[in-house]
């Protein structure tokens, strides 16, 4: 089945992308969601009409993530989380930590567009991976250490 999405789905694909989806999940979820729009002839056209009139808009996204990933080029992130003897955490390192320890950097980024390479379940030093716009993605370092 051949959707428009209406809004950014993670492991779908972005806003105004054209993508085939099984049945089921497009008539069920995205549609009903308003999340998609079928991909009709006259639906397609209003897409590329779009497309045209936001080019500008577009551009202009992709250069403040490119300039917010230049700005935290290397940063390495420390996180407190409570651990047992073995270095094992309870609970885990979550995107809402790492937002919000970008936030108190300086760096305004959903937790949505915040995942790791590997789960967070001991301490150690892992990469995050911030997804700023559809062309750009950007790696970060967090330190897991143990809380005092």
């Amino acid at each position: 089945m051949e959707i428009i999405l209406k809004t950014d789905i993670k492991g779908v694909g972005y806003k105004n992308d054209l993508v085939d989806v099984k049945p089921g999940y497009g008539r069920n979820y995205l549609i009903p969601q308003g999340y998609a729009v079928l991909a009709t002839e006259q639906n397609k056209k209003v897409l590329a009409e779009n497309i045209k009139q936001a080019a500008h808009k577009v551009e202009k996204i992709k250069k403040d993530a490119e300039a917010l990933a230049a700005s935290i080029g290397e940063l390495t992130l420390t996180i407190e989380a409570k651990a047992g003897e073995s270095g094992k955490i309870f609970g885990a390192v979550t995107p809402l930590q790492i937002s919000d320890a970008l936030k108190s950097k300086g760096f305004e980024v959903d937790r949505k567009k915040i995942g790791f390479t590997s789960e967070v379940k001991v301490l150690g030093t892992y990469t995050a991976v911030l997804d700023l716009h559809k062309e750009v993605e950007h790696s970060i370092t967090v330190d897991v250490v143990a809380a005092q």
